[in-house]
């Protein structure tokens, strides 16, 4: 006879580490909205697009008011597998190198087999795409991440994966193709032939770089011409930021744990989901008149959205084809310069984020492509970890606020989301640091 034993992973926890236990992956994905300091503006225009594209429930969420919408068990059994809740680390020798008095931390989202945040939202997606009973799927996806997540989630759901991947990034970033296509997907460079609107812009600019915009676009066409296939969206909407508030909500209990607070929370900020992700469940708290944080969105000089774009009604691809959302936009024909953080090319920012920039709750910082790369050195050499380039944003803006308590002799706590490794992004690496 045999004896099955079953164990509960406890929560293992010290001054530099924070592993929580698989109990503790949460049950609830937390919606922002109904604590937002003013109503969200609606969506303006032609919304018939929305229930051609997106399957029921996702679009229930999307439109949702309540507070925490249950996790289905086998989705925390699939995040179970794909390493969650994932640990939150003490950066210590980044400490010392900076001669700080701040405590630093950050959330390790890059340990995933898709090696970053996206990986949360795309198997909730999945799982509701295939419950009602589609096999076909349509993405965009800038640096690749997000279409390398999906790939992979559809695997898990018997999904096909169509990602019309942002020419830039498809041309610099072989390895994120090559993985989707081990994933089954496939996986084409936008702007491409295949559309009405990737051969509208090929015809005005054969060498286009191409852009998350007009990746959207490309995907959505597809999608809406086929009652079998659905769009998934990677950033952005509603729903997509709230299957990411797993992220902030493990990162709370971990601070409680080892009796911190933060003070300052940053992430790097494209559309917006691992931003929202990280510091949505702290801000709720803040909302709520329960304490104070700093929330700190970090993006890139070439594509400053937060920082200096203004707060208006547009769309969300180049095409025209979604409804006008009211965000922070540089412009749906905005073409954003190829910068090897394609994570964060996009025209606008996710509309809850925008509102509470606009009310005061959130700041905004920009660093050139150059200053977050050298981020990135410095953290490598004394981390032992490679981040993404969009995650480097952060760490430029950890680096800058950590020297600031050096100055002012203030010990604070800061704390950041680590949203992806940069193991595929070191022939980029190469070439502005100079390593070949």
């Amino acid at each position: 006879m045999t004896m099955k034993t079953a164990t509960i992973q406890q929560a293992v926890v010290s001054k530099d580490e924070v592993v929580l236990g698989k109990e503790d992956i949460p049950r609830f994905y937390y919606n922002i909205v109904p604590d937002l300091p003013a109503p969200l503006p609606p969506p303006k225009g032609d919304l018939s697009i929305m229930p051609k594209i997106f399957p029921k429930a996702i679009l229930e969420q999307e439109m949702s008011m309540e507070r925490f919408i249950p996790i289905p068990e086998e989705l925390r059994v699939l995040y179970s597998r794909m390493g969650r809740p994932t640990p939150l680390y003490r950066a210590r020798r980044l400490e010392k190198f900076l001669g700080t008095p701040a405590r630093i931390y950050f959330k390790r989202e890059d340990l995933s087999p898709s090696g970053s945040h996206k990986i949360n939202t795309a198997l909730a997606q999945a799982y509701y795409i295939s419950r009602e009973g589609y096999k076909e799927v349509t993405t965009e996806t800038g640096a690749g991440q997000w279409g390398t997540a999906l790939s992979l989630a559809g695997l898990y759901f018997g999904l096909h994966v169509k990602v019309f991947m942002v020419r830039c990034s498809y041309d610099q970033k072989p390895y994120r193709k090559y993985i989707i296509r081990m994933n089954k997907g496939e996986v084409v460079s936008s702007p491409s032939k295949e559309t009405a609107v990737g051969r509208a812009v090929l015809a005005r600019d054969p060498s286009c770089p191409g852009s998350l915009g007009i990746a959207i676009s490309e995907a959505i066409e597809v999608a809406a011409g086929d009652k079998g296939t659905v769009y998934a969206l990677g950033s952005v909407l509603n729903h997509v930021l709230l299957h990411q508030t797993i992220i902030g909500q493990e990162a709370k209990r971990q601070f409680e744990l080892i009796g911190e607070t933060p003070d300052i929370l940053i992430g790097c900020v494209g559309g917006g989901s691992n931003f929202a992700g990280f510091t949505y469940p702290f801000l709720g708290d803040m909302l709520r008149g329960k304490g104070k944080v700093e929330a700190i969105g970090v993006e890139p000089k070439e594509v400053p959205t937060l920082t200096k774009a203004p707060y208006i009604y547009d769309y969300c691809d180049e095409a025209e084809k979604t409804p006008l959302l009211k965000m922070h936009s540089l412009g749906h024909n905005f073409m954003p310069q190829a910068i090897y953080s394609g994570g964060l090319r996009y025209h606008g920012v996710a509309p809850s984020i925008s509102l509470l920039k606009e009310h005061g709750f959130i700041k905004s910082e920009a660093y050139s492509q150059d200053e977050c790369f050298e981020a990135a050195r410095i953290f490598s050499e004394n981390e032992g970890i490679i981040p993404a380039p969009e995650t480097s944003h952060a760490i430029r803006s950890v680096i800058v606020h950590a020297l600031d308590a050096k100055k002012k002799g203030e010990e604070r706590v800061i704390a950041f989301n680590f949203s992806g490794h940069g193991l595929l992004d070191m022939e980029a690496y190469a070439n502005v640091l100079g390593l070949k």
